[in-house]
C-alpha cells in the first residue's frame, strides 16, 4: 500500500460530494479502508441503544468517515497535492504547489 499523504490534524478540503468546499481537520484516518473522518464533515444520525455511556440511548449525530481521495490538502490557505522528498536521510512531505515543506 502507498504511503498515505494526509495525517491527522491536517486541515483538509472536501472537493467531492455532498460536503463539497468544506474544510476541517482530520480527526483519524482509516488507512486500510481508505477512509478520514474530518471535523464536521459528513455528518450522519445514528440511533443508538441505551448504555453505560448513554443512558438514554436515542438518536445521536457524528461525522462518518470520507473517502480520503475526496479530500485535498489545505496548506498556507491553498488546497495542493503532496509529494515526498528525502533529506538527510528523513522522508519529509513537500507541498506540490509551492515546493514547501509541510511538516
Amino acid at each position: 500500500m502507498a504511503t498515505l499523504k494526509i495525517k491527522k490534524g491536517d486541515t483538509v478540503r472536501v472537493i467531492a460530494g455532498k460536503d463539497k468546499d468544506k474544510e476541517g481537520k482530520v480527526l483519524s484516518i482509516d488507512a486500510k479502508a481508505g477512509k478520514v473522518v474530518v471535523e464536521g464533515i459528513n455528518i450522519v444520525t445514528k440511533h443508538t441503544k441505551p448504555s453505560a455511556a448513554n443512558a438514554a440511548g436515542g438518536i445521536v449525530t457524528t461525522e462518518a468517515g470520507i473517502d480520503i481521495s475526496n479530500v485535498a490538502l489545505v496548506f498556507k490557505g491553498e488546497t495542493t497535492r503532496v509529494g515526498f522528498k528525502i533529506e538527510n536521510g528523513k522522508k519529509l512531505r513537500v507541498a506540490k504547489s509551492t515546493g514547501d515543506v509541510i511538516d
